[in-house]
């Protein structure tokens, strides 16, 4: 396996109309795929683990393959640290990861085959109810309209 690079690829567009580059890390895999690192923070439809085929100078990609993780991202008005000392053991004890932290944002990964209303029961226990913070997958909807299932996890849970 090749050494971790980094890549840098289109996250959207600011609120001032610019382009946003996010930094992931990568390996790089003999076939030439890359597979992340962590779950991004604004890149929409990945998560920690999935196999992208990159278009670098373009800074687009396509999913090779996906991880089966979830990417969750965790935002808050105020700083972060004591949410994420409550949420993050909680998180871990399901097999999750905290994949970044930032004064008010965290990024976890876990798999989807911990279920989802299991997941969800967990992070509405500690986030949003003070209207300061607020959760949201990072690949499970459409990133154009946002509300449409990609629903990569089918075959994943699919019984065998």
């Amino acid at each position: 396996m090749k050494a971790l690079q980094v890549i840098e690829l289109f996250a959207g567009l600011g609120a001032n109309g610019q382009p946003i580059v996010e930094k992931l890390q990568v390996r790089e895999l003999e076939n030439g795929h890359l597979q992340l690192v962590q779950s991004p923070a604004f890149v929409k439809g990945l998560a920690s683990g999935d196999v992208i085929r990159c278009d670098v100078p373009n800074q687009e990609f396509e999913i090779v393959q996906h991880s089966g993780n979830l990417s969750v991202r965790v935002f808050s008005r105020d700083a972060i640290e004591v949410l994420g000392d409550l949420l993050t053991p909680e998180m871990e004890k399901l097999g999750g990861e905290l994949d970044m932290e930032t004064p008010r944002m965290l990024v976890y990964s876990i798999h989807v085959s911990c279920g989802f209303s299991v997941i969800e029961d967990l992070l509405n226990q500690f986030i949003g109810k003070d209207g300061r913070s607020a959760w949201m997958y990072g690949n499970v909807y459409d990133p154009i309209d946002g509300q449409t299932p990609l629903n990569w996890w089918q075959d994943i849970l699919k019984p065998e």
